[in-house]
């Protein structure tokens, strides 16, 4: 049986007919930049997501970017974020020319420790950026305290995050800016590059409809530097349509979560929760599953940990199931960061996921079948 990590195509043929309407509006009016279709997708995206504004630009990493442009931050500032997390949040603070401050995971839902936070404030603090990592928010509500107590803005990196919940409350809506990417791969996936900035506050919003276009404002004038950060309506107009399936497709992976756990625990294997997993614990479990940790988990990836990783992912792909490390190498350790003078050894938490994380196939479509497959090569594998 062949198992992908991820089957945009069938996602595609239960909707081709609603994109290639959305799409052929947009042939039809032959307005291709920031045209209606646009704007329509930014209301939809910030009622969505609890937010008054949105403000579509280029991808999730320009999303990152502008912000931290509209903040003024640069040289001389410091950014407080995990270094388990995808390339672009250390990234784009990097290229504003400030300097990633990193603080450690809690190993249960591999977001941003808040325990880890205040240790790592200094008078050059300027943000902080909590990653909602893998669907699941992180823990909010002390990150804002401190930001609050020491003056710094927040900025949910929420691209892998759109519709989850906290509390209650969604994902982008809690701090001053909420960052989603459109990469086709993310729950909510254009047909190419996409992203888009969700706030609160009517002044950060216009500011960084300023900056997607080169800080022009009215047109050729130019009162600050900004850039070339604009969503093309095509894919606006794709993922506005895609929207109004994005519940259901949620529901679906949280059915594929809850049905891996039951054959997992049905498998005969040794398994845990994440939440019970210790670094100097004791090491009996063979597989640790992800839990729900906060309100609403859309699971944008399906991750668990064992020890045996890297020969587990390897038969698997003889087996035909498809599988992904999210991520092999912490921000920390990447020979681009060398200069911040981190070392290994210095987030064992982060460390020892980046070792032991791996996520299966949990897109929307995925069967019953093809889930029993997947656990039954995991239990053999253990087996030998």
């Amino acid at each position: 049986m062949n198992v992908p990590l991820l089957d945009l195509k069938a996602q595609h043929r239960a909707i081709k007919a609603e994109i290639d309407d959305a799409v052929a509006e947009v042939m039809e009016s032959q307005q291709f930049i920031l045209g209606p279709q646009v704007q329509k997708c930014e209301q939809a995206i910030a009622q969505y997501s609890g937010c008054a504004y949105g403000v579509g630009v280029s991808s999730g990493t320009d999303a990152l970017l502008i912000c931290l442009m509209a903040e003024g931050i640069g040289p001389g500032a410091e950014v407080i974020t995990t270094p388990y997390t995808f390339f672009a949040t250390a990234g784009s603070i990097a290229r504003v020319g400030a300097k990633p401050v990193f603080a450690d995971i809690d190993p249960a839902s591999y977001n941003l420790n808040p325990a880890q936070l205040e240790s790592k404030i200094t008078a050059h603090t300027r943000a902080i950026i909590p990653v909602h990592l893998y669907g699941q928010m992180a823990d909010l509500d002390p990150v804002m305290q401190l930001a609050q107590k020491h003056g710094l803005v927040v900025i949910e990196d929420a691209a892998q995050a759109i519709g989850a919940e906290y509390k209650g409350r969604r994902a982008g809506s809690i701090g001053h800016y909420g960052c989603f990417s459109f990469f086709p791969s993310k729950n909510l996936g254009a047909a190419g590059d996409g992203g888009m900035v969700v706030t609160q506050a009517a002044q950060r919003a216009e500011n960084l409809r300023r900056l997607r276009a080169h800080g022009s404002q009215p047109k050729y004038y130019h009162k600050v530097i900004g850039g070339n950060f604009r969503l093309d309506t095509l894919q606006a107009a794709v993922v506005s349509a895609k929207l109004r399936h994005l519940d259901d497709w949620t529901a679906a992976r949280q059915r594929n979560a809850q049905r891996y756990h039951q054959l997992f625990r049905a498998s005969g294997l040794s398994i845990a929760n994440s939440s019970e997993y210790r670094i100097k614990g004791n090491g009996s479990p063979r597989v640790y599953l992800p839990e729900t940790v906060a309100d609403r988990h859309i699971f944008n990836q399906y991750v668990i940990r064992t020890a045996r990783r890297d020969d587990l992912k390897a038969a698997l792909q003889d087996k035909g199931v498809g599988t992904d490390i999210y991520y092999p190498v912490p921000l920390h350790l990447q020979e681009c960061f060398s200069g911040l003078g981190y070392r290994a050894g210095a987030f064992p938490e982060s460390e020892s996921a980046a070792n032991e994380t791996l996520a299966l196939p949990i897109y929307p479509e995925l069967s019953e079948p093809q889930a029993r497959y997947v656990v039954q090569g995991i239990a053999e594998f253990f087996s030998r």
